[in-house]
């Protein structure tokens, strides 16, 4: 009897050409990777499982993964998705996503996707920069980071994606690297089985581009300063402020119990459907 063939040939599209087209270095392969064990661990099976993107390097992941997929337009992943989890509410939902596609034109959509708690899982990978259209900033880029639009220096203050999710009312808001990918594996694993809005902010390089133009060296010094510069919750915990300084904390900040939207619009339409039933 032949051995089971391995969750990466079970989950990805085997006709697919590879490598994939991401640039060496780049993280979203390993973000990729993450989001199918977190399923193979889930045994979701695939059929069940929509994932939805929007425009930009993150929103090419959907060409590999053997799921039920929708690439659309830019800023709009979670406009679509939400559409999907209201038709079909049994479905398991993800919208990946990079920081421009989610933060900039896709800002208001991820705003009212965490006040409605709409059940699905929002991946947003953060490598600092629109990589796909040439580098330039984003939403998140840092203060002082060089961007083709920002050759002198970022003037404005970055996003903290994980401080504007938690204010929106997403049920589970987690921060994690590309390097600690077992701890992402498991955040993911639990974003993946809340009920309600989550939001998982996945740290990755952008070597080709934001590297380049901060002299930050290549893929591996990238991922030796997601090493040294993140440090866990609890880390920083018993660190005292002054130490945690400048430092980028991974791990899970939100995770609260709150009826999803599709549970409380079941219940308005049975209200309605009660009412008219009713007054006849």
């Amino acid at each position: 009897m032949p051995a089971p063939l391995p969750y990466e040939y079970k989950y990805l599209r085997s006709k697919k050409k590879f490598p994939h087209v991401w640039c060496p270095g780049c993280g979203i392969g390993i973000v990729m990777g993450s989001i199918i064990r977190a399923v193979d661990s889930l045994s979701w099976e695939k059929d069940n499982i929509v994932m939805v993107s929007g425009i930009g390097c993150t929103s090419r992941m959907p060409v590999y993964v053997d799921f039920n997929t929708i690439h659309t337009t830019h800023g709009r992943a979670l406009a679509f998705g939400t559409g999907v989890k209201m038709a079909n509410p049994s479905l398991n939902v993800m919208a990946v996503m990079g920081d421009g596609d989610s933060l900039a034109i896709g800002g208001n959509h991820i705003i009212h996707a965490a006040r409605r708690n709409i059940n699905i899982t929002a991946v947003i990978v953060n490598n600092d920069n629109y990589g796909m259209t040439g580098g330039q900033f984003s939403p998140v880029t840092p203060e002082g980071a060089r961007t083709a639009t920002t050759p002198y220096g970022m003037i404005e203050p970055g996003f903290d994606v994980c401080n504007l999710m938690e204010g929106a009312g997403a049920s589970f808001v987690a921060r994690g690297t590309v390097y600690h990918i077992i701890e992402l594996d498991k955040i993911l694993i639990k974003a993946f089985r809340k009920k309600g809005f989550s939001v998982v902010e996945v740290l990755a390089p952008c070597p080709t581009n934001f590297g380049r133009a901060n002299r930050l060296g290549g893929p591996v010094e990238m991922m030796k300063l997601l090493k040294e510069n993140t440090i866990n919750i609890s880390q920083a915990k018993a660190m005292k402020p002054e130490d945690a300084h400048g430092k980028v904390v991974r791990g899970i900040f939100v995770d609260k119990v709150s009826i999803p939207y599709d549970k409380r619009y079941e219940k308005l339409c049975e209200k309605a459907r009660n009412s008219a039933g009713a007054s006849r």
